[in-house]
């Protein structure tokens, strides 16, 4: 109840201008115009607000073509991994426009893993592939295998 009483005086006593409102009082010296209070005249500021805006808008559009070229990588990723397709790459690459393509490090990049896979595709490749190979680890695997078929077989057949 004090409470109810207290806060109704007071919005009284402010409504009135008697003081109570301590709050809401202004320095004198502090401008209302913002050109004023940046220290500018009102041509320099909206100057320095058309300038900021400016920058804004190609700090936005340099941000969008890198997240165009991201959703590029990844969408070749997903092409070369058989991987399913994201909406949401397609969409940053059209927000981007037609301009939007693999920054040139990794045009090299994917230049270089074509080169390794069409490398270790070619009959080369597999014969240097057969030299690295552990023969007796693969007859060891085969045999082991085969012992695993044979038990299985014998298992469900009754004439083994």
């Amino acid at each position: 109840m004090a409470f109810l009483m207290k806060s109704m005086l007071s919005n009284q006593v402010k409504n009135l201008g008697l003081g109570g409102g301590g709050e809401e009082s202004k320095e004198e010296g502090t401008p209302s115009d913002p050109a004023a209070a940046a220290g500018m005249t009102r041509e320099e500021y909206e100057e320095y607000q058309k300038q900021m805006v400016e920058e804004k808008m190609e700090r936005d559009a340099a941000f969008a073509q890198k997240k165009a070229e991201r959703a590029v990588l990844r969408v070749h990723l997903r092409e070369k991994y058989r991987l399913p397709k994201s909406e949401l790459d397609e969409n940053q690459i059209q927000m981007a426009g037609d301009d939007v393509g693999l920054p040139e490090d990794l045009q090299k990049m994917v230049a270089e893993d074509q080169e390794e896979e069409e490398d270790k595709d070619s009959i080369l490749g597999q014969l240097q592939n057969i030299q690295n190979m552990d023969m007796d680890a693969i007859k060891e695997k085969a045999q082991a295998t085969f012992t695993e078929m044979k038990q299985a077989a014998e298992q469900k057949c009754s004439v083994m």
